[in-house]
């Protein structure tokens, strides 16, 4: 049976999770299992009431023709009593579930599927059960540097309790959606996007942990409501357009530097390589003037861009 939480007079956040404010209340429920017969019962109280529904006319007809008040509360009675057990009977398809309500009173949730016999005279929700997913709006926040991003992610998600997610909530698939949304933004925000610390994630860099994060986030945010969870992957990270230019030239940038200084490192081994082999097997004698001037026009022809020309010295170093 819901439950309403006793109203909290704090004002502040409550850790616990209840309500906070002035009359603030929380519908308190957890799903259980209704009264509930398989197809057999169901067929049978099926016939029963059709009879009665059948049985009702004639008697009504004989009430008029004898004008006997007796067959008319007879027939009354009977055609009551079909629409009755006729109400007992309800047909719950795979994925679907009904939540049940005795003149508003919750009383169990069918997860029984096929043609069922439950309590007459209720009241009985369909809350579906099957897996479902949705892409959220794409975000512009602010990235753990400041930097603006554009985000979005996809989440897949279920009902858990179809108590909570019938009352608890106003309704519960715009819910799941609007925390979502407050999820992604809270995690896009405490990650940067790119270049991150020893130790820390990026966006870009670590999606999966990422993505894990949202989805712990989402699925802690809706349990309120019943749901639950599956899985969140982000479907869309780039830079906000005004700033997309800036950061793609650093990146280019970063490329560049990286790029020299795999060349220098090389061309430095290869220098290395080349005066020793030339000492090694006797080639030429180098002082440390002709050593230096050699690994100049060795560095400048290995990491020079473009294509080096030849000139031919016909004196001697020092002239």
């Amino acid at each position: 049976m819901p439950e309403s939480v006793p109203p909290q007079e704090s004002v502040g956040g409550d850790p616990s999770g209840r309500p906070v404010g002035h009359g603030g209340a929380r519908v308190d429920v957890v799903e259980r299992d209704a009264w509930a017969l398989g197809a057999g019962p169901a067929v049978v109280v099926a016939l029963l009431a059709l009879a009665g529904l059948g049985a009702s006319i004639p008697l009504f007809i004989v009430a008029d023709v004898t004008e006997q008040n007796w067959y008319g509360v007879l027939g009354l009675a009977t055609l009551v009593l079909g629409v009755v057990l006729l109400t007992s009977v309800a047909v719950v398809s795979p994925g679907q579930t009904r939540v049940v309500q005795f003149f508003g009173r919750y009383i169990g949730t069918i997860r029984r599927t096929g043609l069922v016999l439950t309590v007459p005279l209720t009241f009985r929700k369909n809350v579906s059960v099957r897996v479902r997913n949705f892409e959220t709006n794409e975000l512009k926040v602010n990235d753990e540097d400041g930097n603006p991003i554009n985000i979005a992610a996809i989440v897949v998600w279920q009902v858990a309790d179809t108590a909570k997610a019938t009352f608890a909530v106003e309704d519960y698939a715009d819910f799941v959606r609007v925390q979502s949304e407050s999820a992604l933004r809270h995690v896009a925000m405490s990650h940067p996007y790119d270049h991150a610390d020893n130790g820390e994630n990026s966006l870009r860099g670590a999606t999966d942990v990422v993505s894990a994060e949202i989805a712990a986030e989402v699925a802690a945010r809706v349990v309120i409501a019943g749901l639950e969870v599956i899985e969140a992957r982000i479907s869309n990270l780039a830079y906000a357009p005004e700033i997309a230019q800036a950061m793609l030239q650093r990146q280019q940038a970063g490329a560049i530097i990286a790029a020299r200084e795999r060349i220098v490192e090389g061309a430095v081994s290869m220098v290395e390589g080349a005066l020793s082999r030339l000492e090694d097997d006797g080639v030429v004698e180098l002082d440390n003037d002709r050593r230096a001037a050699m690994v100049s026009n060795l560095l400048v022809v290995l990491c020079g861009e473009s294509r080096a020309t030849p000139v031919i010295n016909t004196g001697s170093l020092y002239a």
